[in-house]
């Protein structure tokens, strides 16, 4: 029997990551599917094994940027409008007047947005961005090569990179059946949709219903609720080392339990060093007392700073820094190759730490895949970088809304509770652990180990409609 061909078409690293180092690429054969990367990123993904169709001018029309940020705007207007909720102010950025050319893009984008800021007028900039993008050089060479290739299906791995709108268009106009995949927890609310396919995949159906609620033109038959393959590995017990063989691979003391801080980026969280710091300050008092413990310090995987590099010194005796193994080809964010190797590293980390602290982070969902609590930080620094940073605001978000209880984490309101707060999650965690697991089933379809297999048969079901 002749395998069925299937473009996965690929803007960025994270999609490589769900999809081509998890059971989604090794269950395609199983399946009777060709997988081919259809690659937008400038990852070599040929030299790294996988089947690829390098996409190598993916350059979008002149106005289609203007159009894709005023319809962002306009859906923040909507959603205010509608749910008499200010939160979604919180989701935008501001706009650029630094250079003549960022001056001019901001007041072409507000004035889109002053005109357009109604379900008509956001038709319209739909309606458009996808006229435009017809008319583009990057349409056409889709075209040919959809043409050429034959595809049964075109699945997009993120739903937010406006790269992929010709593309997906090219597919459409030739029949061939278009999906997306919605590819983090907090994306909706934040009005990242920018494609438009004849499919949705989502986590659960907490994201169905909040597809439906902010994208009133889909309709709940093209939505599939597969869950996320991003937690397989964590379920895949061949990827786990022995505690003895992963403290020896990265100079971990045997003695000693150890809590992760998970880190994020610098404009998501300018003051983490010093959030680092006041943990290694808690574990010091905590060891002070008789207790032996330490800290992993894991940065965000696009965080190439030197902002913790005085932890390594002042705190080496608590912290040990176990960097990500992702892979810079260049300086930009979007250049960042995650690896099948950091997965794994991921998963042992979980597995092998007795915590971890965060501020807001979807970690807390890989740390209960292997039982393990998370403490939430909530309390703003006496001195910040940035001022206008605030990280009650971050615990406003509209995704936190979904937590079935308040304890489904441990909460740090100040650096004196830190200490106390290890310490509970350490013994006294049954309880949130409990809600933690219930949140998890909410967020993501259980069980998650099956999110591939949930996907492929989709797909298959399907291009045999």
């Amino acid at each position: 029997m002749m395998k069925e061909k299937i473009f996965i078409l690929l803007p960025d690293g994270l999609g490589l990551r769900n999809f081509g180092y998890t059971d989604f690429y090794k269950k395609a054969a199983d399946k009777n599917f060709e997988i081919i990367f259809w690659n937008i990123t400038p990852f070599p993904l040929a030299d790294m094994g996988y089947p690829e169709l390098k996409i190598s001018n993916a350059k979008i029309h002149p106005l289609t940027d203007i159009y894709k940020k005023a319809k962002v705007q306009v859906e923040f207007n909507l959603n205010i409008k509608r749910t008499k909720d200010k939160i979604y102010n919180r989701y935008r950025f501001p706009f650029s007047y630094s250079t003549i050319k960022n001056a001019t893009k901001s007041i072409l984008v507000n004035s889109v947005t002053f005109t357009h800021s109604t379900k008509w007028g956001l038709l319209r900039i739909r309606r458009k961005i996808n006229e435009n993008e017809r008319k583009t050089h990057y349409y056409h060479q889709s075209l040919a090569t959809l043409e050429k290739e034959k595809p049964a299906m075109v699945f997009c791995t993120n739903q937010r990179h406006i790269t992929t709108v010709a593309p997906l268009l090219a597919a459409k106009d030739l029949g061939i059946p278009t999906a997306t995949f919605i590819f983090s927890w907090d994306n909706l609310p934040k009005a990242t949709m920018v494609v438009e396919t004849d499919y949705y995949f989502v986590w659960s159906d907490y994201m169905k219903e909040e597809l439906l609620f902010y994208y009133t033109y889909i309709k709940p038959e093209q939505i599939v609720v597969t869950g996320s393959p991003q937690f397989e590995t964590h379920f895949d017990k061949n990827n786990l080392l022995t505690k003895e063989a992963f403290f020896m691979q990265n100079d971990l003391d045997l003695a000693k339990k150890y809590v992760c801080f998970s880190g994020n980026d610098e404009t998501s969280s300018p003051d983490d060093p010093k959030y680092l710091e006041d943990i290694a300050k808690a574990v010091k008092k905590l060891n002070e007392q008789g207790n032996n413990l330490g800290v992993i310090f894991r940065r965000s995987p696009v965080d190439f700073s030197g902002r913790f590099d005085f932890i390594k010194e002042k705190y080496k005796e608590e912290v040990t820094f176990i960097e990500p193994l992702w892979k810079s080809l260049s300086t930009a964010w979007d250049s960042i190759l995650p690896t099948i190797e950091d997965n794994v590293l991921f998963s042992n980390l979980a597995e092998h730490t007795e915590l971890v602290l965060t501020i807001g982070s979807s970690t807390v969902f890989d740390f209960i895949a292997h039982n393990k609590p998370t403490a939430y930080l909530k309390y703003n620094q006496q001195e910040q970088l940035n001022v206008k940073w605030d990280i009650y605001k971050c615990y406003g978000f509209v995704h936190f809304r979904s937590m079935p209880s308040q304890e489904v984490v441990f909460w740090i309101n100040n650096p004196e509770e830190m200490a106390t707060a290890i310490l509970n999650a350490m013994s006294k965690n049954e309880k949130i652990l409990r809600q933690a697991g219930k949140w998890f089933e909410k967020i993501n379809q259980n069980p998650p180990q099956l999110a591939s297999e949930r996907i492929w048969n989709a797909i298959d079901k399907i291009i045999k409609n």
